[in-house]
């Protein structure tokens, strides 16, 4: 059973920064994409970004581009989602994801990663 371990939410203020981490624990793993999705209340879970582990090509939604980076650390399996410049649109339960197979065109599709971490709230007040 692979278990997907985020931390690192928290309460901030707009405009601060925050870093999420997510790292899998069980059997030994091994994906081809890393990513994050969000779900504020109310409303849909929605992809954030994601990181392929061949290559390192990196993708965002267009809300967080330029603000939120993706980046993985191979050697600890680690994938990371530094945010800054944080709006309280940004509120909302960050989920960590992980597929083995999954393929380009769904890299945005939440229903396309077989693996979820817990969720960790991160709120932004205004």
């Amino acid at each position: 059973q692979v278990q997907l371990i985020e931390s690192g939410g928290g309460s901030v203020q707009a405009g601060e920064s925050l870093t999420l981490s997510c790292a899998p624990s069980g059997r030994a793993f091994s994906s081809r994409a890393m990513g994050w999705f969000r779900q504020a209340p109310g409303k849909e879970r929605e992809f954030v970004a994601t990181i392929r582990t061949s290559g390192g090509f990196t993708y965002y939604a267009d809300s967080v581009k330029g603000r939120f980076t993706i980046a993985r650390d191979s050697a600890k399996n680690t994938v990371y989602l530094h945010m800054d410049s944080l709006k309280h649109e940004d509120t909302a339960v960050y989920y960590c994801a992980a597929d083995p197979s999954i393929i380009t065109s769904q890299l945005r599709n939440p229903d396309a990663y077989a693996y979820w971490g817990q969720g960790t709230l991160v709120a932004v007040s205004s």
